[in-house]
């Protein structure tokens, strides 16, 4: 809009008619402050959950260099390209998630309907059950008569997390992100995330100690805010930010070292990082085909030989209480 020529006042009007709730008040906000002639990064301040840091202060930059049109521009493809991300990860959580709701129903639907039958009748022949189907019994008996505990513990646990979350939030996302699995996709998704943070403050003339600093909100996983904090200390003392890259415990691709190299050198170092993060926008997209691809077998695996196991944990005493009738 503000390329068109439309003034701010009127293009935050025009996307506030199409926007209901929390999002409808920030933009009314915005546009009282921007009546009232506070700057737009301020206003952006007062809303962190909306507007990061890295945002706040490209902002600012772009408010004092006069390029405000062009960084919002690098803003809005900055974002999309944050919900083509989200989007990606949510795609590939999209099977997995139906498979296991799919198990837990079937178990919920076993325990609570087929295994107190079967058990009463194994009950009244007092037959000697092997392990595995007294511990189908036992929890078909905790779910269909010890409902109030099970609630309430699972409430519990649910509880305790959630305060966990919010108490500590990175202890809990690094605990979650630290599985083999989704380690090295989490660390790309963060080097990526953390190159295109840096491409866009660079670009506006953030300084690179201040770019540095704050790339670290845009990252998940603790070892990769150690990484740019530990850079960061190494830049602002003298040296080359792909010194700390060498010398960092976080494993680097040396092809992306490289680049801020020759970035370093010829004096275009946003430039390469915005070559970086396109090299990594395309890893990850594989890397998240590739986690679906060999997920989606191994999970049907372990749910049919869940299912399985729990078929003949069940159907192994009937057949023992046949042999033991057909012997007499």
């Amino acid at each position: 809009m503000l390329t068109a020529g439309i003034p701010i006042l009127d293009a935050i009007d025009s996307i506030a008619e199409d926007t209901k709730g929390h999002q409808r008040k920030i933009l009314d906000t915005i546009r009282r402050d921007l009546q009232q002639g506070k700057r737009l990064s301020t206003t952006f301040a007062l809303f962190p959950r909306a507007f990061d840091k890295v945002t706040v202060n490209l902002v600012k930059a772009a408010e004092e260099a006069g390029t405000l049109e062009t960084t919002l521009k690098d803003l809005r493809d900055h974002v999309q390209k944050e919900v083509e991300f989200s989007d990606k990860v949510k795609f590939a959580m999209i099977y997995p998630s139906l498979i296991m709701i799919v198990f837990f129903l079937v178990l919920f639907s076993i325990l609570i309907f087929v295994v107190p039958k079967i058990s009463s009748v194994f009950s009244r022949l007092r037959m000697e059950l092997p392990l595995p189907t007294r511990i189908m019994v036992w929890a078909s008996d905790i779910i269909v008569h010890q409902t109030w505990y099970l609630v309430g513990g699972t409430a519990a646990i649910v509880a305790l997390m959630f305060l966990i979350y919010k108490t500590n939030r990175s202890l809990f996302i690094n605990f979650f992100f630290s599985w083999p699995l989704i380690s090295g996709l989490v660390r790309q998704i963060d080097l990526a995330r953390f190159s295109r943070g840096m491409h866009l403050l660079l670009s506006s003339g953030v300084p690179i100690t201040s770019a540095l600093e704050l790339c670290q909100d845009v990252v998940i996983k603790k070892q990769s805010v150690l990484l740019i904090s530990k850079s960061r200390e190494m830049v602002a003392a003298g040296k080359r930010l792909s010194e700390g890259f060498r010398s960092s415990k976080v494993k680097i691709p040396s092809i992306l070292i490289k680049l801020v190299e020759a970035g370093e050198k010829s004096g275009t170092l946003d430039k390469s990082m915005q070559d970086i993060s396109i090299y990594l926008d395309y890893q990850v997209t594989n890397a998240l085909k590739t986690l679906t691809a060999v997920m989606e077998p191994v999970m049907l695996v372990i749910v049919g030989i869940s299912v399985g196991a729990m078929m003949l944990a069940i159907i192994g005493p009937i057949y023992g209480l046949i042999g033991k009738v057909g012997v007499r």
